[in-house]
């Protein structure tokens, strides 16, 4: 059977990302930045694609492309990722490169119960432009 929902007019992705930024708390670079400095607790995630992560990210981030986030964040599914599963009741922050990813991610993950999602403003590029630390190696 087909879905009979018919939006007035049809939607492009930056609608999808609108209606995440208005569901999602930002956090700013140096924000994020000073919480990594107290050695904060919280789980950093990185929703870009492999080879942009090894291009650069930040510190202590873990690889959880957006194309699998669901699965990753779902104690449920057997290839769940644990540093992103088993921080459910943990501060998260998400990044992507411009903010638009992370945010659809954050959105997704408060759905799934995540209670404490922050997206990162502006993502890894004005992280990069804000001159603040970056790790250039390969995760594997």
């Amino acid at each position: 059977m087909y879905n009979t929902f018919k939006p007035a007019q049809p939607v492009g992705l930056m609608d999808f990302v609108k209606a995440a930024k208005a569901c999602v708390t930002e956090i700013s670079p140096q924000e994020l930045k000073a919480k990594l400095d107290a050695k904060e607790d919280f789980v950093l995630i990185d929703v870009r694609e492999s080879a942009e992560f090894e291009h650069g990210h930040i510190p202590s981030a873990h690889l959880v492309p957006r194309g699998i986030i669901e699965a990753a964040a779902d104690t449920g599914y057997p290839k769940h990722y644990p540093p992103l599963s088993g921080a459910r009741e943990q501060q998260v922050v998400v990044y992507c490169a411009t903010s638009g990813r992370s945010a659809m991610a954050a959105a997704v993950l408060q759905m799934m119960g995540y209670k404490k999602v922050l997206n990162l403003a502006g993502g890894f590029g004005r992280w990069e432009t804000e001159g603040l630390p970056q790790v250039r190696e390969a995760e594997y």
